[in-house]
């Protein structure tokens, strides 16, 4: 019989995306506690480790129709600082509008996002259980207590935590891309490559909404995000 992962290993496996957390709407038997020959089977002899959320493989957020498709785009500076996520993703919801933003203005309104992913996590505890992905991939790396401390600061830096809540907060459709050189041995190519998608049902449209133009955002392996247009 395999032996079971421990509660460290596990965490490790969740933080560095080589596992993810299924829920169920029933009690299943734990993926982790069940030996590789046997989990293909639904119910086993030793159901002792039954519960209502397992862990599998990671999930591979890149759009399937995109899949390490190289694409072509400009990309547009975003200022560093700590607000780069919300900055990039007000000035591409905007350019998709055709609104104009001052630096200031762009300031301001990533502040605004950064403050609202911290009122629906760390303040209203209703309005936080509709983003419990959020909440799981938060708590993987740090308690929640020290997460809402940390994003009521001005140089906090946002990642796939705070995407999930704005793509859904604001029925927005985002994608992260990759550059080419950072994915392709040799460092060479000058496309992108998506790696992620956020809030993809809002770009079909339905009864609530016309369909929305997707963000497309840049992340570079110096932990920064730029705009792509």
């Amino acid at each position: 019989m395999a032996e079971k992962p421990t509660n460290e290993t596990i965490l490790q496996l969740l933080k560095h995306g080589a596992a993810h957390f299924e829920l169920v709407p029933s009690p299943v038997p734990s993926i982790s506690a069940t030996p590789p020959q046997m989990r293909s089977v639904p119910f086993f002899a030793n159901n002792s480790h039954r519960f209502f959320a397992r862990i599998g493989p990671a999930l591979d957020r890149a759009p399937p129709e995109t899949k390490k498709k190289l694409e072509q785009y400009s990309v547009q500076k975003v200022t560093g600082g700590g607000r780069c996520l919300f900055r990039a993703l007000v000035k591409g919801m905007a350019l998709n509008k055709g609104i104009p933003l001052k630096p200031r203005e762009e300031r301001d309104d990533a502040d605004d996002l950064r403050m609202a992913v911290k009122e629906i996590i760390c303040q209203s505890g209703n309005e936080r259980q509709q983003y419990e992905e959020a909440l799981i991939a938060i708590t993987v790396d740090e308690p929640l207590k020290r997460y809402c401390q940390r994003i009521g600061r001005p140089d906090f830096w946002g990642g796939e935590s705070e995407l999930l809540v704005l793509s859904k907060l604001c029925r927005q459709p985002v994608i992260v891309y990759i550059p080419e050189h950072e994915h392709v041995r040799g460092g060479w190519g000058s496309g992108f490559i998506p790696i992620a998608e956020y809030g993809g049902e809002f770009s079909k449209g339905s009864f609530m909404g016309k369909p929305k133009k997707a963000v497309r955002l840049l992340y570079s392996g110096n932990n920064h995000y730029d705009l792509l247009v």
